[in-house]
């Protein structure tokens, strides 16, 4: 089983301390860190982590406030609010929390909410990558790739919702996403195959882009696209 990464983001060093306890006990291998504010949890935030347990009443950033934020910094991370807020627990979906555990924290019904999160981060656990951007990192799925795009020196990875500017060659892309379904369609594409939806020509059609075929790639991109579609 895979080493996760968790940070506890509490006010109370008791409640710290009893969490950090749960963590070492529960099913599943845990690098935990623990801090005493949201605002020091956020303070050059790196996404590292798997999972983020979140208090909600703390003084001078508020856990749901900063959920909102950590959202905008890291789409991929688990999100647990932990509280004896019970009423907040709706607010939740609104920064997509994973789940509530409503204090006071009993082993018995955290171990059970846990079973869930490992299995959940088990999962994924080797479907995400680090993109170094334009002066930050940024945690995003392999499968949400539709393409990466080189000029020059800047790669430029495209996603449904959103296009993550950084630096690099098309060979180190292939590298950091390491799976057969990314093929190059010509010297400035690299495709996810599992987002092509028709060939039109000398043209793969991704999402609302359609990207040229080179001629001495095209046998061997429409073999691997017949390849994946037959997976």
């Amino acid at each position: 089983m895979p080493m996760f990464h968790a940070a506890l983001v509490e006010d109370n060093a008791e409640e710290r301390a009893r969490l950090a306890d749960f963590l070492r006990r529960c099913e599943g291998e845990f690098a935990v860190e623990e801090f005493p504010s949201a605002v020091d949890f956020l303070t050059n935030y790196v996404p590292k982590y798997d999972l983020v347990f979140m208090d909600i009443d703390m003084p001078y950033l508020d856990g749901m406030s900063a959920a909102h934020k950590l959202c905008q910094l890291d789409e991929q991370v688990c999100l647990i609010f932990v509280t004896n807020l019970a009423q907040f627990a709706l607010k939740g979906y609104e920064v997509s929390a994973f789940d509530f555990i409503v204090k006071p924290v009993s082993f018995s019904n955290f171990s059970v909410k846990m079973r869930r999160v490992v299995n959940h981060l088990s999962a994924r656990t080797a479907k995400t990558v680090l993109i170094r951007g334009e002066g930050n990192l940024q945690r995003v799925a392999v499968e949400d790739i539709a393409f990466v795009e080189i000029t020059g020196h800047k790669l430029v990875y495209h996603t449904a919702s959103k296009a993550i500017p950084s630096y690099g060659t098309l060979k180190s892309a292939e590298e950091l996403l390491a799976d057969p379904l990314f093929v190059r369609c010509n010297k400035c594409y690299l495709v996810n195959l599992r987002a092509v939806s028709a060939i039109e020509g000398n043209y793969a059609v991704v999402g609302k882009d359609k990207l040229l075929i080179s001629y001495p790639r095209r046998a061997a991109f429409e073999r691997a696209l017949a390849d994946c579609l037959c997976e």
